[in-house]
């Protein structure tokens, strides 16, 4: 090899690193940092959302969708100006209706001028494998000791979640209290709670609430099975501490089993926590209602048996419930859905303001 190639081949070597400005990157296990957004303390996994002593309680369906982080999130602080996440998914769950970035993937936020800010998706393995890597560049930030917020996967569980650093700049336990940890608002609900079908895990209806309000809010979405099964509800009861409970499972099950179990499972809530606010949301109007009398009677009978129950309630004397109605829950231009039912960032934006309306009065309180 001559002297001119040889300079050639060096030079190559060397260019990938210089122009992209690559450093050695040093790698911190967030089992080391805090997580939110858990009902309790001592889930399955670090990052799942049961307890171990559900197993074989809970439904086969609710026991698999409790192993998904959805709603979970690290807090740390770091001068870095780029991260580099390596995580371990257990599913690679395929879905026809959600972003790989979704079912799979991380969503960083950092705290700029007294709010949350987005700044980047760590996308998961493109070929689908269980084990991802990924880069988010934030550059301008280098050197400046800022609070940042990951929000993990929503349909899938995270494993072994390392946040990388290039060499010399540290990731640190956060120091500021936000969103703040106290009296949680605890959602439970259905697929569109856990996050369907949103674009990334910072944009389900939890985490826009969290930043909102302010306030940890505990992800306690079943897809396709918010059945009203009274552990969950005992699980809720169990948190020391709320602030608010919400109750969103209308688009599951029947108005018959509204009809047996809702009262009930409000019940466990209300013996525990006698002071505490309980919401009950109704079904969302679906845009297919306008046309289809199938879609509509869907609807309605479901709102329709929600709404005794609550008169019921009330009747009784019960104090501290509340009715959020469907109303303009998803706009008024149809657009907030991507095949009628799953909410776009578009309706879970319209949703979490409606429901902030409500929250944030309540929480005052």
């Amino acid at each position: 090899m001559n002297m001119k190639r040889l300079l050639i081949v060096l030079f190559a070597l060397v260019l990938p690193r210089f122009v992209c400005g690559a450093a050695d990157f040093v790698y911190v296990d967030a089992g080391n940092l805090p997580v939110f957004g858990k009902v309790c303390a001592d889930t399955y996994g670090r990052y799942s959302r049961l307890p171990a002593s559900l197993k074989g309680v809970s439904r086969d369906a609710v026991w698999r969708l409790g192993l998904d982080s959805a709603g979970e999130y690290i807090r740390f602080r770091s001068d870095a100006g780029v991260f580099d996440f390596r995580w371990k998914s257990s599913f690679r769950t395929k879905s026809v209706n959600m972003t790989a970035c979704t079912v799979s993937g991380l969503a960083l936020y950092v705290f700029d001028k007294g709010e949350w800010i987005y700044v980047g998706t760590a996308r998961p393995d493109s070929k689908g494998g269980l084990e991802s890597s990924y880069k988010v560049s934030c550059n301008k930030l280098t050197g400046q000791m800022r609070e940042y917020m990951l929000y993990l996967s929503l349909y899938d569980e995270v494993k072994d979640l390392e946040i990388g650093v290039p060499e010399g700049r540290a990731v640190e336990s956060p120091q500021l209290n936000s969103p703040r940890v106290e009296k949680p608002v605890i959602m439970y609900g259905t697929s569109i709670l856990q996050g369907a079908s949103s674009s990334h895990p910072g944009l389900c209806g939890t985490a826009l609430l969290g930043r909102m309000l302010d306030r940890q809010v505990i992800n306690l979405g079943f897809s396709g099975n918010a059945l009203l099964d009274m552990e969950i509800a005992e699980l809720m009861a169990a948190y020391p501490d709320p602030g608010v409970f919400v109750l969103d499972n209308m688009p599951n099950g029947t108005p018959e089993l509204t009809r047996e179990k809702e009262a009930a499972f409000f019940r466990i809530l209300r013996d525990a926590h006698p002071d505490v606010p309980v919401v009950f949301v109704e079904n969302p109007n679906y845009p297919g209602m306008r046309f289809d009398k199938g879609r509509e009677n869907y609807v309605l009978v479901r709102n329709e048996a929600l709404r005794e129950v609550y008169d019921s309630l009330k009747t009784c004397g019960e104090k501290k419930i509340y009715l959020v109605g469907a109303m303009k829950m998803l706009g008024e231009d149809n657009t907030g859905t991507v095949e009628g039912t799953h909410f776009t960032d578009v309706a879970f934006i319209s949703y979490s303001r409606i429901l902030y309306k409500t929250l944030k009065k309540l929480l005052k309180k």
